[in-house]
Order: structure tokens, then sequence, then C-alpha cells
């Protein structure tokens, strides 16, 4: 520990110990509680090195008056220094851990009604119990009554720890020979006494275990519903246990619960549907993962809860296990039905076969379904496990997987109200389709599954008909903005289905362009915008409008190519940033193809490319001028792996990445100024690439990585060539490369610096140690203002340091503008020492704990003089 934060210690524990004071920010006490944590992970003694710590809690615990915020932080430091047997053989010495966790003494004093000091209560133990002593004293403190009274506090959070704290008993403390991995006595122990140390905690823990046991079975089932909370925390508890648990706590747990258990799944409580089935699974789960036989009454349980009467329970209960991927052929068979038949009745596709062992709930839940709400909410259920049922066993599906699509299409169709289903006329289920007419919720949930139901065995022949309703829904006015923007996304997704579009008829096609034309230009800008980005993606699937043809972008095929380039043109002039943007997007997207092939730019290219060096000039919004930039680095990636790129569009290239960096770089957003740098490297990448010490992505492993830093992914290559560095390097100085990288290197974006530095860093590992005299000559030119200045500022104090170590004098900053070596530049910088700086989070100086103990202190001493002025409060440091 630092010997600075060592002396500062006794001092803030005096002002924390001061009666009644409270810290004006008490967030200060969960940061100090964050560094003795740190502490003691490392293997550090807390009393050992800040022997104060003893006399603080003692203080504090005498001392009632003191702040609840303090005395739970004083629970807990206890807890803490009693994580190791040698910090809890020094407190029970001292009498201090009786005297902090007594329950007598904290309601005596009237202070157990404070949630505060409940929790710091529940969470001092539990970090002390890391060990058979700390397990010893819990249970010989009869505290394991009070902890299971606490499942049933009125604080949630107080409710929720105390739930957490007997998972850690009955898992931690488990014996490890039914664990075969963690556990208190993990090593081999010779010493008798370690030998009567673990019959003691075996005794002890068998005790908690029979104890907690006990009390999840007697109050597993509500006598009210006033107690549903309770059975809420206990099922989660129960949940977990038997998730985690080894064979004597699993074997012990089920055979102590399952009678109250299989009490609760004939209770009909709705709300503890879901849980239950947790319950249920996670002993099915934790059953076949340790090779045992899974328990009878288990599968007796799962299979009543696929057999409720209230069918919104059945129907959950079923998605539940579906969900878990358990591979009970007959449960899964059971599962599948139930969950079909709502589609069924409502849609009138025979999806239940003429196998009529699932629906003997059918007239329960057309009853269900007649109620609109529980309506929606169940057939939603239902959709959403569509493409899951499709994927299973043949053996356990009651009908082909095409048939469920065509279920889909046909509530699509009903809830748009094109038709009903053939069954509700027949059979008067009239008032059930009527509750999903209409419905964006039933419409959105359909989409989503008919989405991913494209991958789904049968979907090619289903393709014409998935088309057919989803250009309905594309042309109905009524739909609202994320029905169609779903429905793009469905329109994009069953296109790749078949690389063979020639099911698209002519009045398709033709269809299809006048419903983007109208829908780009609609009212509602996220109309517009779902259009646009539906252009984008539509060009990024290959596909062939018949088996002869060549392969091609999936708009051409759909929409004539007609169309999309001038779409998206008149998009960038759209009144909403958001469309704008996604406008450049697409346009990158359905570009992609010609700038591969290396093509020659088109007039209408040439001019889009105007328009958005324009945008990244002009516009008043980030995601524009964001878009723009990687626009570019789309286009220069894709034509540097092109064999034979056009010369012109090179030309042009060349111009615009020169714009871009200069630009860019100079950008206010500091997300403009990393994709900058992004296509800055591309430039460096294609410069340098074969020249020996450059190494693309070497930057990643000179520092850690900070979750604020943008890092390139590309893996580590080095390479040996070392002719034309020289042209190399002047051809990026000529295109702004190192400008760029200069002027985000002093700017005042971390993520900018950081990805600059190690540019910078990169590029002087590739030119430097072996340079010529010819690449030292390659100069690059600073202006005589902002950045530049910093950089000559930069320069001059490291050419001052140096001169003054070699007794001579020292250069100035250097005048206004002007040139300066590349190579100096790079050697002079200080990169390595910046770049240890700037990987290094903002907050790494001001949140030490030096800073931390130093702010208490302030703190304290302005609110003790009564001359403070008014709005000269000490923050303390917040994270």
């Amino acid at each position: 520990m630092d010997r600075e934060c060592v002396s500062l210690l006794p001092g803030v524990c005096e002002v924390l110990a001061a009666s009644g004071r409270s810290l004006p920010d008490d967030t200060s006490l969960e940061k100090l509680l964050d560094w003795f944590s740190g502490l003691t992970e490392a293997g550090g003694s807390l009393l050992e090195a800040c022997p104060c710590l003893l006399e603080f809690t003692s203080t504090v615990v005498h001392n009632t008056a003191s702040d609840p915020g303090v005395l739970s932080f004083t629970l807990r430091l206890t807890g803490l220094m009693a994580a190791t047997e040698d910090g809890f053989k020094k407190l029970q010495e001292r009498s201090v851990l009786n005297q902090v966790f007594r329950l007598q003494h904290w309601q005596e004093a009237g202070l157990w009604e404070d949630p505060c000091l409940r929790i710091g209560w529940i969470q001092g133990l539990r970090s002390m119990l890391q060990h058979p002593k700390a397990l010893g004293f819990f249970v010989q403190s009869d505290f394991i009554d009070p902890l299971l009274q606490l499942q049933t506090d009125t604080s949630l959070f107080v409710a929720s720890a105390a739930n957490q704290m007997l998972a850690h008993i009955l898992l931690f403390f488990q014996p490890v020979s039914s664990l075969g991995c963690n556990g208190v006595d993990n090593k081999e122990e010779e010493d008798d006494d370690d030998d009567d140390g673990r019959m003691h905690t075996s005794a002890e823990y068998t005790a908690a275990v029979t104890a907690i046991s006990e009390y999840l079975k007697v109050s597993l089932v509500p006598k009210k519903y006033t107690k549903l909370r309770q059975s809420l925390q206990i099922l989660k508890l129960l949940a977990l246990l038997l998730a985690q648990a080894g064979p004597p706590l699993w074997d012990k747990l089920l055979h102590t619960v399952v009678d109250s258990l299989e009490e609760l799944v004939t209770a009909d409580c709705s709300q503890l549907t879901l849980p239950l089935m947790d319950v249920i699974l996670a002993a099915c789960s934790s059953s076949g993962a340790d090779e045992r036989v899974p328990d009878q009454r288990v599968g007796r349980l799962l299979s009543a809860m696929l057999n409720v009467n209230k069918p919104a329970d059945l129907i959950h209960a079923a998605a539940a296990f579906l969900r878990r991927g358990h591979h009970d052929i007959v449960h899964t068979t059971r599962a599948v039905r139930i969950l079909l038949l709502p589609l069924h009745i409502v849609t009138g596709q025979t999806l239940l076969g003429t196998n009529t062992t699932a629906d003997e709930h059918q007239s329960s839940v057309v009853e269900q379904l007649k109620c609109k709400t529980s309506c929606i909410s169940i057939i939603c259920v239902c959709l959403t496990n569509a493409p899951r049922i499709t994927l299973s066993p043949s053996g356990v599906l009651p009908c082909p997987p095409d048939l469920i699509i065509t279920a889909v299409l046909s509530l699509l169709r009903i809830c748009s109200g094109v038709s009903s289903s053939s069954s509700s006329s027949s059979t008067g289920f009239s008032e059930v389709c009527r509750n999903v007419i209409g419905s964006g919720k039933v419409q959105k949930c359909a989409l989503e599954a008919l989405t991913a139901l494209n991958s789904s065995p049968g979907a090619k022949e289903k393709i014409s008909e998935v088309f057919t309703v989803l250009m309905q829904y594309l042309d109905n006015p009524d739909s609202d903005p994320t029905v169609l923007h779903k429905s793009f996304q469905a329109v994009v997704k069953w296109t790749s289905v078949s690389t063979d579009l020639s099911f698209a008829a002519d009045q398709l096609r033709r269809d299809l362009v006048e419903i983007v034309k109208k829908r780009a230009c609609d009212m509602r800008w996220e109309v517009r915008d779902s259009t646009v980005e539906f252009l984008g993606h539509l060009a990024g699937v290959r596909v062939s409008a018949s088996t002869a043809e060549e392969v091609c972008d999936a708009s051409h095929v759909l929409l004539g190519g007609c169309c999309t380039t001038p779409l998206l043109k008149e998009a960038l002039q759209d009144t909403e940033s958001y469309v704008r943007a996604s406008a450049i997007s697409a346009l990158a997207k359905s570009l992609a193809h010609g700038w591969q092939q290396g093509a020659a730019l088109s007039e209408e290219e040439t001019e889009i490319v105007s328009r958005l060096l324009e945008i990244l000039s002009q516009d008043t919004e980030g995601f524009p001028r964001r878009a723009v930039v990687q626009y570019f680095i789309s286009w220069f990636s894709l034509r540097s792996s092109s064999a034979s790129p056009s010369a012109s569009s090179a030309s042009l290239l060349k111009q615009c990445v020169r714009s871009v960096l200069s630009q860019g770089s100079a950008d206010l957003d500091w997300e403009v100024k990393v994709h900058t740098l992004e296509l800055a490297e591309l430039v460096l990448d294609e410069a340098f690439s074969g020249h020996r010490g450059y190494g693309k992505g070497s930057d990643a492993p000179r520092a850690p990585q900070h979750p604020y830093g943008v890092v390139s992914q590309q893996t580590y290559t080095l390479h040996t060539r070392t002719e034309g560095a020289e042209s190399a390097l002047a051809g990026v100085v000529k295109l702004g490369v190192i400008s760029a990288l200069l002027s985000g290197l002093v700017d005042c974006d971390r993520p900018v610096g950081l990805k600059a530095c190690r540019l910078l860093v990169r590029l002087r590992d590739a030119v430097c140690p072996d340079a010529t005299a010819a690449v030292a000559a390659v100069s690059c030119e600073l202006p005589g203002s902002g950045w530049g200045q910093e950089i000559r500022k930069t320069l001059g104090m490291k050419r001052s340091d140096i001169a003054a170590v070699r007794g001579i004098g020292g250069a100035g900053e250097g005048g206004d503008g002007g040139s300066v070596s590349v190579c100096e530049a790079l050697r002079s910088l200080g990169l390595d020492e910046g770049l240890d700086v700037l990987a290094q989070s903002s907050d790494h100086i001001h949140n030490s704990p030096l800073s931390l103990l130093q702010d208490i202190l302030t703190t304290s001493a302005a609110h003790t003089h009564p001359d403070t002025q008014p709005g000269q409060e000490v923050i303390v440091d917040c994270y």
C-alpha cells in the first residue's frame, strides 16, 4: 500500500467515525470499499497494512449516533477484514465480530429498521464467509434464522442480498468430493487439527443445509396472495441452487422441496409459472449434466406443467421448455403441439394434423383467445417460437415445416384484414380473428418470425407467396413505420433464400419499384430511412434473374437498377440527418461491386462524389459526415482489391482521399476524426506493405487496450522489403496522411489521440531505424497555428531537453508555419511515452485511492469551517 495513503488513512477514519457527520458524497464509501476489496483480493492483509481500521471499527460500533451509511460501511469492512483466517482470528481475539454482527445491539439501538444497515449486515457476513472458521461463527451465532427472515424483507435490495447469501453458503461450502472443483477443502490436509476442522465444518454445513431446506419447503407455497413475493424469491434461489449444486446437496434439496413443488404446480398461480419452470428445468438439466438418473418426480412435474389448465400458463411453460433446448422427445413433442395450437385455431391451417391428443385444450384456448389482450400475448409467444419449431426433428413436428410458414402468412393476411381464417367462419371463431386484425404488435411479431423462417426447411417453395404478402404490407397505407421497416427487412432476407429470382414476374417488379418510389417520399422520416436502408441492403444480396443469367445484385433484378441510385441521390438532400446518413451508406453498398471490378466512374457517380465532399464540409449533423468518411473507406478498400482499377477512378479517389483527410481531421465530431484516421491507416497499409518494420495491426500489442480506444483488428504481419521507402513516405505526405496523424496526436479527444499515436509509432518503426538521407529529407508542412503550433512546441521542448543534456544552447519552438522532417518528428515527439499515457483511462489520476482520501479530508475541513463561502463545496471524485 502507498505510504502516503497509509499516512492519510487514520485521519479519514477519524472523519468517518465522527458522531453524526455524513459525507456530502456517499459514493466515497463505496470507493473506499472497492479499494479495500482490491487490496484483499491481491493477497494483502488490511489489518497489517492499516492497523487503524481495528480501532475505527470498535469506535463506530459503539457510537450508535453515527450516520447509517457509515455504520453499513463498517459492517462490510469488518467482513472484508475477516475474509482471511488470520484476519478472522485477530478480530475474534478483540471480540470485534461479536460486537459488529450481534443483531440485538442494532435492534436495541433502533437502527435495524434502516435497510442500509440490514444490507450492510448481510454483505459483511458474506464477505467473511470464505473459510470454515467463518461458517462456524455464523452457525454458532444463530444467524441462519435472521437471514431466512430477511428473504421477505420489505426492501427488495435486502431480500435479494439475503437470497444471494443463502446460495453462497450452500454452494461455497459444499464438500469437495461432491464437486470435483472449488470448495472449502480444496487440498488434502494431513494435520489432525485440520481433520477436526473439516469435521466441525461438515457438521455446521449440514445444520445450515437442513435449516435452509426446511425453510424452503415450508415457505415455497404461498399461503396468501401477499406471500407471493416470498415464493418468487425462493423459486429464484432454488433454480440457482439446483443448477449448480453437487450430488449430495442436489439430492437433499430436491427430496425436501419436491412435495411443495408438486403442490405449487396445481396451485394455478400464473405469476409463478415461469420461475417454477426455471426450477424444474434447472433440475432436469443438472441431473443430466451429472449423469444421474433424472428423478421421476421431476419428470412428472414437467409433464404436469405442460398440462396445466390455464392456456396462457400452458403456452408460457411450453415456450420456456423449448428455449432451454432439452432433447426429451416426449416433452418436446408436447411443447411443440401446445405452441402450434393457437396458430392452428386462428389461421385454420391443419398444423396439428389428424392427431388430436394435443387438442384437449382447444376449447379453453379458444375462450382465452376471445379476450383481446390475452389473445395478442399468446399469439406473439407462439410466433416467437415458430422458427425454432420448424427446425425440430421430423418425429416431433406434427406437420411439414413449410405449413408453419403458410400459417404465419395467413396470420399476416388476417391482421391486415385481407382475409379471415377458414376455420373461423366454419366454427364460429370470428371473434378470435377480430382480436388480431389491425394489431401492430402481432404484425411486427409475425414479420420477425417470417424473417427468421427464411432458413427453415421448405422455405424456397414458399418464396413467391411470401413476396406477395410482403408487397401487400409495403403498399398498405395503414402500415406504421415499424411494420414497414420489418417488411423491408423480410424482403431482403427472403431474397437471399434463392440465388435464382426468376419467380419475380414483371408485374411484381413494377409494383416493387412503385412502392419504393412512394415510400422514399413518405412524410414520415422513419419510413424514408427504412426505404433507403432497404435499397442498400438489397444491393448487397447477390442473385440472378434466372439460372442462365450472370449473378448480379438483387436491386438490379427486382428494381431493374433504374431507381436505386437516383432515389439515393435525392435522399442526400433529405431534411433528416439520419436519412442522409443512411443514403450515403446505401450508395456505398450499391456501388461496391463496380469498385471491386475496377470500373470507370460514370458521370452520375462523379456527381455523387462531389456532393459527398460538400456534405463533409457543410453538413451541420455528425451522422452524415461520419457516413461520408466511411463511404471513402469502403471505396478505397474495394478499389485496392481490384486487379486493374480505372485510371480516371484512381485519380479521382486520390484527390478525394486528400480532401477527406484534410477536412475529416479538422472536424468537430470525434467519431469523424477517428474514421478519418482509419482511412489514413488504409493509405499507410497500401504504401508501406512489404517494407521492413511495418506491421499491419502491430499497434495493438504495444499498449493495454482500453474500451474507449479504437484499435485495428488486423493481425500482425511483418514484411521485409526496404526499397521505395522515400517515395512511399513522400506519397503519404502529399496525400495529407502525416498532417492528419500529427493533428490527431494533439487532439483533445483521447480516442483520436490514441489512434493517431499508434499509427505514428507504426510508421516510425518502418521508416526511422535505417532511414537513408533521402528518407530523412522528406518533410511535412506545419500550419502556423492550431495543431501545427502544438507540434512545434513539443518538438522545441524535446530539442531543449537534448541540448541541456549535451550542454549546448536550446532550440526555440520554431517559426510560424514552415516544415519539419518527418523522421525527426517521429523520433522526437515522445510517441512511446505518449502512448502509455493515452492508453490509460482518463480517471487513472483523479480517481486514485490517494485522491479519494485527500478529497474526504478536504471535504471534512470545508464543512467544519463556518467561513466556507457558498458555492465552494468540494465534490468528491465520482466514477
